[in-house]
């Protein structure tokens, strides 16, 4: 029995097949990665050039006060008269760079802690382990809580804060990838040329393993993102008045009926970018364990 004619012959089915393989792969990623990635592209603008998009966010208009969308303020104001979308713009400039930097700075800890805690073992994988433990064991959120209250608050030590707090996190991940790497032929390679056990982690081992510490960041910078706007809506954050997503959906949490505007835009926007860094961050893991498995 012959096979029905399909419309390409086998070597220009291969032929696709091979050109759809070399494609970039964020082309060939799923719809939801696609629409998180465009979540972030604009998260990002908003936060490098909301002074430039939005110069006059914080303008106030007391003789307007609170108003529902119309024209000239699509979701409207606040009670002072600012109008909401252009909050929600100049949110993201406190918002993403505070998270990126606690996610970034977890992630430089952790790997100068956890590449000699999975490279050296004995009393120093000990020693590291004891303290990731300890501070793993803490419930972040409330210490960064009580820490921010008792010395006043500030943005810069509430990021300071969560650093610690993540760390421990970044620490497991990078030790549990170099335990996997440490009896791999090319380590002990690098050991038999008496290579300092120093540039055996950082010029051999960490290149091998920057990619599953690169995919933490997004997860810990999704965690950041919440942890940093809830402490801004205790009032431990930014200071009172900024355009910040926490401090705004605490400073209108009372004006909900008359223009709900004011808490839902600020919400939204912390839930959309948590959850497409979350969703790009097991993307990139999941990418990233199936190529190590294939070597």
């Amino acid at each position: 029995m012959r096979r029905p004619f399909t419309g390409r012959r086998p070597r220009e089915a291969m032929e696709v097949r091979r050109r759809g393989a070399t494609r970039p792969a964020w082309l060939r990623a799923p719809v939801s990665v696609a629409v998180a990635l465009l979540v972030l592209v604009l998260a990002a603008v908003a936060a490098a050039f909301s002074p430039w998009i939005v110069p006059d966010a914080t303008a106030q208009d007391l003789m307007l006060g609170i108003s529902g969308p119309g024209p000239g303020h699509p979701l409207g104001t606040d009670d002072l008269g600012r109008d909401v979308l252009d909050l929600l713009v100049a949110g993201a400039r406190t918002a993403v760079p505070g998270a990126l930097c606690v996610a970034l700075g977890s992630m430089v800890v952790g790997n100068l802690a956890g590449l000699p805690a999975g490279y050296l073992g004995g009393w120093v994988d000990a020693l590291v382990m004891r303290w990731a433990d300890l501070v793993f064991s803490l419930p972040a959120l409330l210490v960064a809580i009580v820490v921010a209250g008792v010395l006043g608050g500030g943005y810069g030590l509430a990021i300071a804060v969560l650093v610690v707090l993540f760390s421990p996190t970044d620490t497991r991940v990078v030790r549990g990838a170099v335990l996997e790497q440490r009896h791999r032929p090319y380590v002990e390679a690098a050991q038999m040329k008496n290579l300092s056990s120093w540039r055996i982690m950082t010029r051999h081992v960490w290149p091998n393993i920057a990619p599953v510490a690169l995919a933490n960041v997004f997860l810990n910078f999704a965690y950041a993102l919440v942890s940093l706007a809830s402490l801004s809506f205790l009032g431990l954050g930014v200071a009172a008045g900024s355009p910040d997503w926490g401090r705004t959906l605490s400073d209108n949490r009372t004006q909900f009926l008359a223009n709900p505007w004011t808490v839902i835009a600020p919400g939204l926007a912390i839930i959309a970018v948590a959850a497409a860094l979350n969703i790009v961050g097991d993307w990139l893991y999941e990418r990233v364990d199936a190529r190590g498995r294939a070597r």
